[in-house]
């Protein structure tokens, strides 16, 4: 259980005879109930806390609120698009014509929810420039999962099964690198240049006949845009390999450009950051995934399909890399993206990247006076400035500002990432925050760049008001303890 220099733990509340429950008497004969557990499975002691209704009511509400999200305060963890998403959503999924449905419900009884999906994937696959479109990831990550496993299926199809390179850049989020490998390719690595994106010399020069595709995300993680993205596509066709866009960053670009535009031939999209479902603590996600024609015969099955008469599930693809979760995706997900999208429309979608683009820059320009931004003089979604400042004059690194901010009401950015950029700190202010607190925001982080030059055991120490300072957290991971043990 949590523990914190403010309250006992749970266990530590119990007190002999105290209970919280009223269980009616047992209907099972105790000797049957004996007879129908086996021995080696019967315990005469069970050391439980005894704790009253309160202590654990109390307990849990305390834990609550020192969570912080996105509901109660903002949120600039670079990367993951972190933004506050309209509760009208919430809603709508939770109509009950909708959430009570079953996935295993014949097709005829749940027209809507297919419509709702059919819809959804033809939105999608306007937005990004494509052709087909499945919902069924179930996240990020297995959306490249997917995406990759369909590259691999069409150099096989082709005869090409030999093409087993696939080149990701050096910025890149690090699921792209392990997606590449766990599909049975090898990844390669393409630095940067000098302006943070990818150098075409030596992408050039990592081009051949064995290089299956590229992994590439436009923005990338520096926040800047690929601005040869047309030149490396037309490289890799003409060489044979296939392009795969990370879509994480696509608040940045909506209704501006598409990765089908770009040459892109499929793509995955993060429907819970940049479409409207609260991202974080590990889920629920969806990772829908776009595709150019050339790649639609080997899309997961089963497809949703459209006739005059009703929607259907079309299970008949022979070349398809079969189904890469249960059922037919996170559907809860998908009612709120759709929502989100047919309440903006094309005019809203639009207004949220320009939105998002003019709020990290602004963000930036304040900060360049007390941290060094070492790519680009604009920004896309978000930009990754440096510590290392900080770190040569006083020794205040990334981890100490990240932990001061706490201080502040904030939830720290994403620091140490991308690694092309020492002491990182990547911030993406997103499109949903007022002007109000973005100057608050900067307010502080300016506030403690000036203690990292006058006071720095300040930052170092930090945070100083949080229920949990500093944890060793090296330690931590080589000696997990989520259990807890009477006596231990």
């Amino acid at each position: 259980m949590f523990n914190s220099k403010y309250e006992p733990l749970i266990f530590e509340l119990s007190a002999e005879g105290r209970s919280g429950v009223a269980l009616p008497p047992s209907d099972v004969p105790e000797t049957k109930a004996e007879a129908s557990i086996p021995r080696e499975m019967l315990r005469q002691d069970l050391p439980l806390p005894e704790v009253g209704e309160v202590d654990v009511i109390r307990h849990f509400i305390s834990l609550s609120q020192r969570n912080f999200g996105v509901d109660t305060g903002f949120y600039p963890l670079g990367s993951c698009t972190m933004k506050y998403n309209p509760k009208i959503n919430e809603r709508v999924a939770g109509l009950a014509g909708l959430r009570e449905l079953h996935p295993l419900q014949p097709a005829d009884t749940c027209q809507g929810a297919l419509r709702l999906m059919y819809e959804l994937s033809e939105a999608l696959a306007e937005i990004g420039g494509m052709d087909a479109v499945t919902l069924q990831p179930a996240a990020g990550a297995l959306g490249e999962l997917t995406g990759m496993l369909m590259v691999r299926a069409y150099h096989e199809r082709a005869g090409e099964g030999s093409r087993r390179v696939v080149i990701i850049p050096d910025s890149a989020h690090g699921t792209n690198p392990a997606t590449a490998v766990r599909c049975g390719f090898e990844a390669l690595n393409v630095p940067s240049n000098e302006r943070g994106t990818v150098d075409i010399k030596k992408f050039k020069e990592l081009l051949g006949p064995h290089v299956a595709g590229v992994m590439l995300t436009n923005p990338n993680t520096l926040g800047l845009f690929e601005t040869e993205i047309l030149e490396i596509c037309d490289m890799a066709h003409r060489r044979g390999a296939l392009m795969y866009c990370d879509g994480a960053n696509m608040n940045a670009i909506l209704g501006q450009s598409r990765p089908g535009d770009m040459g892109f031939d499929v793509m995955h999209f993060n429907l819970h950051k940049t479409f409207s479902t609260p991202h974080g603590g590990g889920g629920p996600g969806a990772g829908a995934v776009g595709v150019k024609k050339t790649l639609q015969p080997f899309l997961p099955s089963p497809t949703i399909e459209k006739s005059d008469k009703e929607y259907r599930l079309n299970f008949n693809m022979p070349e398809s890399i079969g189904r890469v979760h249960s059922f037919y995706g996170n559907f809860s997900v998908l009612v709120r993206a759709l929502a989100y999208i047919r309440a903006n429309g094309p005019a809203g979608l639009r207004a949220i990247s320009e939105t998002a683009v003019l709020n990290a820059n602004y963000v930036r320009s304040r900060l360049l006076d007390d941290y060094d931004v070492p790519y680009g003089d604009r920004c896309m979604h978000e930009f990754v400035a440096s510590a290392k400042r900080q770190k040569d004059e006083n020794s205040v690194r990334a981890l100490d500002i990240a932990k001061r901010i706490i201080d502040f009401g904030f939830h720290p950015p994403t620091i140490y990432f991308p690694l092309v950029v020492e002491e990182a700190l990547m911030i993406e202010p997103v499109e949903t925050e007022s002007l109000q607190t973005l100057d608050a925001f900067v307010d502080a982080m300016r506030q403690i760049a000036q203690e990292a030059r006058e006071d720095p055991e300040i930052v170092k120490t930090a945070p100083h008001n949080a229920p949990v300072t500093r944890l060793d957290e090296a330690l931590a991971a080589r000696r997990l303890d989520v259990k807890w043990t009477p006596g231990g």
